[in-house]
């Protein structure tokens, strides 16, 4: 059970360090499409900061499991505020790859509980 914990942890994080890396960098498409949601520019590099935490803190859960578990709490949290956000400007479309994450969260919370 624990390398089903490893991969899911490590695809997720590396989802997390694409996804921070897209913030950082201002790539206008995502920079469009979360200034589309409310987000004022000013915050957007804070949201890549915070995936960079939660990917770090996963990596770290592995080897301590309740940093694991506190990293895939923050980023459930952190991609379902990210689908409400884009439900709450009718952004169906743009709230499918915040939900997937949070499920790929949700998987990587159970399978690392499931390994203590």
């Amino acid at each position: 059970m624990f390398i089903a914990t490893l991969i899911v942890s490590l695809l997720l994080a590396l989802a997390l360090l694409s996804s921070a890396s897209g913030k950082l960098t201002r790539k206008p498409a995502v920079i469009e499409q979360i200034t589309a949601v409310g987000v004022p520019a000013d915050k957007i590099p804070l949201l890549g900061y915070l995936e960079i935490a939660g990917a770090l803190g996963l990596i770290a859960g592995l080897f301590w499991w309740p940093i694991g578990v506190a990293a895939a709490i923050g980023v459930i949290l952190y991609f379902l505020g990210a689908v409400i956000s884009h439900l709450r400007v009718k952004d169906v479309k743009g709230s499918a790859p915040a939900a997937a994450l949070a499920l790929v969260a949700v998987a990587a919370l159970a399978l690392r509980l499931l390994t203590i």
